[in-house]
């Protein structure tokens, strides 16, 4: 596994996770507007995001498009399961087949 990859993966991971502040933030409710766009979530989690952006455009500059697809939709897979543990959200029988679905057009795009 190149740098890039590993570069990669930590993009991933790090949007996954910014993705779960911003989800936290959407939950509550703010005395204002412009509390609810400027609290501690949203301006962590625009910033991981704007951090896994960065690392992204590092990772995709030095690698081969080959497995990229791979990698990024295990994002949706860290969010099911980090949404598990920081909302006790159920991974349903539809959400799995989702994924299955996901990693199903990988495949038909590799063929």
């Amino acid at each position: 596994m190149s740098i890039h990859m590993i570069i990669l993966l930590i993009s991933v991971t790090i949007a996954s996770f910014s993705q779960i502040l911003l989800k936290k933030s959407a939950e509550k409710t703010y005395s204002s507007w412009i509390r609810e766009y400027l609290n501690v979530y949203v301006i962590c989690g625009y910033g991981m995001m704007f951090v896994s952006m960065f690392l992204t455009i590092i990772a995709y500059a030095g690698m081969e498009f080959t497995n990229v697809q791979i990698i990024e939709a295990t994002g949706y897979i860290m969010v099911l399961i980090l949404s598990y543990f920081f909302f006790r959200e159920k991974i349903t029988k539809r959400k799995v087949l989702g994924m299955l679905c996901i990693f199903a057009g990988i495949a038909v795009y590799y063929l």
